[in-house]
């Protein structure tokens, strides 16, 4: 069970806090009413998809913070376990972050100016943010950034669960995918179309395997291919990036881009130790 309670200021970041999380694996909920935590904490307990849960709780309920602490008071007695995230910023920052949505503080009173409500919210904010297990100023923090130290905090350090390679086979006959990230064409490489008794078979086939590997094009391209990312993955985990689109295409996507895909899902897979999947788009196309 992981259950963890994100609260904080009003435009601190909290709904792109939870936005990551998801990424991460945690099943999460926003502007979540105190009353309901006992029994999201339940199912967090029964495990499947809610073992890791996050919910986040602010000032948009209009309930006092005395009824958050009630709630967590009775997921412990219950047997269960929390932590609290605080995401705050400064001041300043929360004025220009409100002035550049143009969104309404949720505290907001005719007439008060927008600095007078933070610093109302700052005040009643403070028990809780002297409860939270762990505290995030978002203050000049780059989205990179962020999502770097929640996985610093709920992955151990465990990046390459931070990013998915998606890979595609597929034939430039019928489309590129509209979804992809990389686009990569490998019509250059021996054609098994050509040969009568390896046409009808596909690149997952041990003789087509066995046909594209003779060719030292092939295997130039694998290497360069793993090489290549090899470099890049850590880059675009670093910048944020969740999942990556790979597309490998060929003339009818039977053949060489099935046989490329499936050597590059077990490359970024086994032995770069990303979460990746495999799927080939126009196997079954005539």
């Amino acid at each position: 069970m992981e259950f963890l309670v994100i609260t904080g200021l009003s435009g601190a970041g909290k709904s792109r806090t939870s936005a990551y999380l998801e990424d991460m694996g945690f099943y999460c909920v926003d502007n979540l009413p105190p009353e309901f935590i006992p029994r999201l904490a339940e199912m967090c307990r029964s495990g499947g998809r809610y073992a890791r849960m996050a919910v986040v709780t602010d000032v948009r309920g209009g309930t006092s913070f005395d009824m958050l602490f009630e709630a967590l008071d009775k997921v412990k007695k219950s047997g269960g376990t929390y932590k609290i995230l605080y995401i705050e910023a400064s001041e300043q920052a929360i004025i220009n972050r409100y002035k550049e949505t143009r969104h309404l503080h949720p505290l907001a009173r005719p007439g008060e100016e927008l600095s007078d409500t933070i610093r109302r919210e700052v005040m009643m904010l403070t028990e809780l943010r002297g409860a939270a297990d762990y505290i995030i100023d978002t203050t000049g923090l780059s989205t990179a950034a962020l999502r770097a130290r929640l996985l610093l905090l709920f992955e151990n350090g465990s990046v390459h669960r931070s990013l998915s390679v998606s890979l595609i086979s597929f034939g430039f006959k019928y489309g590129i995918p509209l979804d992809a990230d990389i686009v990569w064409d490998v019509r250059f490489l021996p054609n098994p179309f050509y040969v009568n008794e390896l046409r009808a078979l596909d690149g997952r086939d041990a003789l087509i395997v066995d046909f594209l590997k003779k060719s030292p094009t092939t295997e130039e391209l694998l290497r360069r291919l793993r090489d290549m990312f090899a470099f890049c993955l850590p880059c675009y985990r670093d910048e944020g990036k969740a999942k990556l689109v790979v597309a490998l295409g060929c003339t009818g996507g039977k053949h060489r881009s099935v046989f490329v895909a499936e050597e590059l899902y077990r490359f970024i897979k086994e032995d770069l130790g990303y979460a990746a999947d495999c799927r080939h788009r126009d196997l079954d196309k005539i």
